[in-house]
């Protein structure tokens, strides 16, 4: 990243696989001059040289000085699904609500949607587009004594405004303790002024800049998956389109019936919820089996998994100039995958019922397949179910595939592969149906039935949607 005052980067060319109209060439213009003076740079320091964070021997995990913000600690987990599964492990307790919004205005009659340029601490590449409010509840609250989070107030005045979504969602149910975000979508008619390192985009653009890799972060994809699809695609996108296309529109639009019906589908959730149990018992970090405490990082003791990492952080165009925290940094690159197929002409997806320890209701709709492949090499794990045929899926099945980054501001240069991949043939496996569109938007509209993973997902197949040529569109700059 370059310190306030260096010189201007000399502009790169747009990223393969985006189409350079001009407001995408802008954007991308935008972007590079923002790296100028927008960046987070962390520097990977030992736990407990952490400025403000400490190790508490009697609680047994790792908090802030002002008790805020986040603990990282142990817990002993026990889960018995018919079976039973035990084990240990790090996992980071954030009980707070934070807020990830994004306002929307019509210019011309056209949805744009006021997107942030934003620099993360553990973002591989430094600035990702991010919703237009991304902060934790300390953060808003400026419990860190810096600068208040820009257009915030839209969405803490909801009632001069028109809600277009509003509900609790959950973030990484292996990595989270019973973390939420509030998701919202808040509509204005009124002028808004336009802050440096914002920009007005439509779908269309915002679906071209999915296909760069590790450019749209976790949090945006987490609330554009909760956008009224229909009401947002260009009313042409369906004349000319392919058969594909054409099914994954019938699929949202909720007029062809799925392969289940909604009451089924939600007495399956509901009883994986009831029928499993699960159960925490806080355990001391520095006593954890089979992972290891230094003082300086936390490791599981075959080298994989996740270590927990401090960081040491420097940045500009942040609310904050400087800070110290822990992080979670996988060792691999995760993978995320829909498996879809089309039933009558309707696009299904293939999900699973995923238990989670960190889950607010034990279980949620997840991908086909979520997992890290490379924990599996040893073979003392059981490989996932459609692990292998996603993995050797033909590369004409493959609809979309990027890599994306997860959530930079608690997970250090961590990313999953996202892929979305046909196949023909109507699968089935216990603990797996198929789903329309309309249905996983349905359960979209209430908190803790999809998870995070799977809500990328469904950004993603939106993108499927829009023309591959991104709509002109026209807003102030």
């Amino acid at each position: 990243m370059n310190p306030p005052g260096a010189a201007t980067a000399p502009a790169r060319p747009t990223p393969p696989g985006v189409h350079a109209t001009e407001r995408l060439a802008g954007f991308f213009d935008s972007l590079t001059r923002a790296r100028t003076w927008m960046y987070a740079t962390a520097e990977v320091v030992p736990l407990d040289k952490l400025a403000r964070w400490s190790y508490d021997p009697a609680a047994g995990h790792i908090g802030h000085v002002s008790g805020r913000f986040f603990t990282v600690q142990g817990v002993d987990v026990r889960i018995d699904a018919g079976t039973e599964s035990r084990w240990s492990q790090p996992i980071i307790s954030q009980p707070e609500i934070g807020v990830l919004g994004i306002l929307t205005k019509r210019f011309d009659g056209v949805p744009h949607y006021l997107m942030q340029l934003k620099a993360e601490p553990g973002n591989r590449n430094g600035i990702q587009l991010s919703p237009t409010v991304q902060a934790t509840r300390s953060n808003y609250t400026r419990v860190h004594g810096g600068a208040a989070v820009p257009y915030l107030g839209y969405f803490r005045e909801r009632d001069r405004h028109r809600v277009v979504y509003d509900a609790r969602q959950s973030e990484q149910g292996t990595w989270f303790l019973r973390k939420r975000n509030r998701n919202m979508i808040v509509e204005v008619a009124d002028e808004v002024e336009v802050l440096d390192g914002f920009h007005w985009l439509t779908i269309a653009e915002i679906h071209e800049l999915l296909r760069v890799e590790d450019l749209v972060n976790m949090d945006a994809r987490s609330v554009l998956s909760c956008l009224p699809f229909l009401d947002a695609i260009p009313v042409t996108v369906a004349l000319d389109r392919d058969e594909f296309v054409l099914s994954l529109l019938r699929s949202w639009s909720g007029e062809w019936p799925g392969l289940h019906g909604t009451p089924e589908l939600l007495s399956w959730i509901t009883s994986v919820r009831t029928g499993v149990g699960v159960e925490l018992r806080q355990a001391p970090l520095d006593r954890l089996p089979r992972w290891r405490y230094d003082g300086a990082t936390i490791s599981h003791e075959t080298s994989r998994f996740f270590d927990v990492i401090g960081v040491r952080v420097e940045a500009g165009g942040r609310e904050v100039g400087n800070w110290d925290q822990p992080m979670i940094a996988a060792r691999d690159v995760g993978l995320a995958a829909f498996l879809v197929t089309r039933i009558n002409g309707v696009l299904h997806v293939l999900v699973q019922t995923r238990v989670e320890l960190g889950l607010f209701d034990v279980a949620e709709l997840a991908p086909t397949v979520q997992c890290t492949p490379e924990n599996y090499a040893l073979g003392d794990l059981e490989r996932p179910p459609f692990l292998d045929l996603v993995l050797e899926a033909d590369p004409a099945d493959v609809r979309f595939d990027t890599i994306l980054s997860e959530e930079g501001g608690r997970f250090y240069h961590t990313r999953n592969r996202y892929m979305i991949i046909e196949t023909g043939r109507r699968l089935e496996h216990p603990g797996f149906r198929w789903m329309t569109l309309h249905q996983l938007a349905e359960l979209l509209r209430h908190s803790h039935y999809v998870n995070v993973q799977a809500r990328s997902l469904v950004a993603c197949l939106a993108s499927l949607a829009t023309p591959v040529k991104a709509g002109a569109g026209r807003a102030e700059r």
